[in-house]
């Protein structure tokens, strides 16, 4: 069988280097080019020094027409742009990482990408919105709850994500004299993944929805810990029993039995869940590595439900616990 042949669009960033990592160890597909305006001409491990020895390819403004695959690693808004200037063969199967394509609406096909969720269609489809990490972590906490019926209609969340999240380019945020034992919150109940996140509860669960999110910045690179509660008169027990129930025949999201912590996902496509009942209240533990499973893990998890491929090819993955 040949490889499937990927391309991304925007190879020099983070999600671009982590697919350039998991491509190149994948055993069913390949990075076929690595589109960068910035970096072209030079080798990817200008941009991913830990890529030295690991692959040839370079960075190039070229666009072939005949991958099998195209992933975009572009900026949010910047996905259209690049679309409306550059357009990619009819056919061709699309994987965006940008929020340009995850809310619904009659002008354009792309099927939301969270596979816990929309598995059978994102087998079926050509063009995948990938979710927002925050937005990855919410919704598995939730996922099963929903899709029950059972949440309440006030849901309270707390999420701080790691540097990595802000993207490659430096910043004030990110800047390390600013970032290192420091904790800040930024976008209190404004974050741009709401949106996609009330999407996915009002179709499980149609009804009114208060969603308290305040996300945070956290003094690490890489993971999200989110920390959800809401009112249930449901006894603990019934919902361990719906989320193990739930998560089954989903090969990477996980139900602990004790507290979580982010090195037991970080470097993974891992979720981990846990949950606790505190009087009237459920509290609920999502923890994610956001450039894996909150974005390029996931992505190539869309890529093998595509094609056909076993959910989990490539994708095992080894946490560094210390």
């Amino acid at each position: 069988m040949n490889k499937i042949k990927a391309g991304i669009i925007g190879a020099a960033g983070y999600t671009g280097g982590e697919l350039l990592r998991l491509l190149i160890h994948h055993p069913l597909a390949t990075p076929f080019f690595a589109h960068s305006n910035s970096m072209a001409g030079k080798p990817v491990y200008a941009a991913h020094p830990d890529l030295l020895g690991e692959t040839d390819l370079h960075f190039s403004t070229a666009i072939p027409q005949d991958a099998d695959i195209y992933f975009l690693c572009l900026g949010h808004g910047e996905a259209r742009k690049f679309l409306a200037a550059s357009p990619l063969p009819p056919d061709a199967r699309i994987i965006d990482l940008s929020q340009d394509f995850r809310i619904t609406d009659a002008g354009h096909d792309y099927v939301y990408g969270l596979p816990e969720l929309n598995r059978d269609k994102i087998a079926s489809a050509r063009r995948i919105a990938n979710p927002g990490c925050f937005a990855t972590a919410i919704q598995l906490a939730l996922l099963p709850v929903v899709c029950a019926g059972l949440l309440d209609e006030e849901i309270h969340v707390n999420a701080v994500t790691g540097s990595t999240g802000a993207g490659v380019k430096p910043s004030e945020t990110t800047h390390f004299s600013y970032r290192n034992n420091n904790y800040s919150v930024y976008k209190a109940f404004d974050h741009q993944h709401e949106a996609e996140i009330k999407q996915t509860l009002h179709a499980q669960q149609p009804g009114s929805f208060e969603l308290n999110f305040i996300p945070a910045r956290g003094a690490f690179s890489r993971g999200i810990f989110a920390t959800l509660y809401f009112k249930t008169p449901e006894p603990e027990e019934a919902f361990t029993a719906l989320f193990e129930e739930y998560y089954v025949n989903h090969p990477f999201t996980f139900l602990s039995s004790a507290n979580p912590d982010l090195k037991q996902v970080v470097n993974t496509n891992k979720c981990v869940l846990y949950l606790k009942k505190h009087g009237s209240n459920l509290l609920i533990h999502s923890v994610i590595d956001n450039l894996l499973k909150g974005a390029s893990g996931q992505a190539v998890q869309n890529m093998n439900l595509m094609f056909g491929l076993p959910e989990s090819a490539g994708l095992n993955l080894k946490a560094t616990g210390f």
